[in-house]
């Protein structure tokens, strides 16, 4: 399995997972062109795309997800109320394929075995995602303002982590947002902070074979802050920490 994080932010968040019988992307929150641009700069082949997997309804989360599913025939899979919110986002007439989950109930696609588990957002009905294929687990957990115990419990079997590690608390707090927005991502509902994300890193254990932290803030965080709180989690001895980016495509990640 190959992992790696097309885009992370809160401009646009995809993750392309690839296995031996086709390719997954976990949100599509960028222009279709640009996640075909950058699945081709992570030496992947858009072709391959069997399905996306949407973890809620947010611009940033689904902007390319309409016109890629309709592009390459692939369906659109999210919980009831996610599938709500992105039908009422969009903008075309033309018909695009969806398939409804539940959070706890595993289902198969193209070779990959898939348990979505419920997230803490300010959103309809958010979720994560454990992959699992050939005997390799991916956990995927972006937008959460907490971990409960069921996000640990779905992160902690698996061998590759894509976390969210969105803000550092004294940036947040001496930065330019007003109030009302810190208040909101500080919140249970909000965004995690590279502590908290670091707090369950550490609570999962140090049998990870790679930590790909998502999310960050490009007001409220850096990369050299996140990488040094998630570091500490593992007292330095981490030996794959990748660090997703608006911007640019992450190094992939193969197990």
């Amino acid at each position: 399995m190959k992992v790696t994080i097309l885009a992370s932010g809160s401009k646009g968040n995809a993750i392309y997972v690839e296995g031996e019988e086709g390719s997954l992307l976990i949100d599509a929150g960028l222009s279709a062109r640009e996640v075909r641009k950058r699945i081709g700069e992570a030496g992947g082949d858009e072709r391959d795309l069997r399905g996306i997997l949407v973890t809620h309804e947010h611009t940033d989360h689904i902007k390319g997800a309409d016109v890629l599913s309709r592009k390459f025939e692939v369906p659109v899979f999210g919980t009831g109320g996610t599938l709500e919110g992105f039908m009422r986002a969009r903008t075309s007439t033309k018909t695009v394929t969806t398939r409804r989950i539940s959070t706890g109930d595993a289902f198969t696609i193209s070779g990959f075995s898939v348990r979505p588990f419920p997230t803490a957002h300010d959103a309809a009905e958010p979720c994560g995602y454990c992959l699992e294929a050939d005997g390799v687990r991916v956990g995927c957990c972006l937008d959460t303002g907490i971990v409960t115990p069921r996000i640990e419990r779905a992160l902690g079997c698996c061998d590759v982590v894509v976390l969210e590690s969105n803000h550092c608390p004294r940036m947040l707090d001496e930065g330019p947002y007003p109030a009302f927005l810190k208040a909101r991502i500080r919140s249970k509902l909000g965004h995690l902070s590279n502590n908290a994300a670091a707090t369950c890193l550490s609570d999962i254990g140090d049998d990870l074979a790679a930590v790909m932290l998502a999310h960050l803030s490009e007001v409220n965080n850096t990369a050299e802050k996140a990488e040094e709180t998630a570091k500490g989690a593992f007292h330095d001895e981490i030996e794959h920490l990748i660090i997703g980016d608006q911007h640019t495509v992450s190094e992939t990640v193969r197990i």
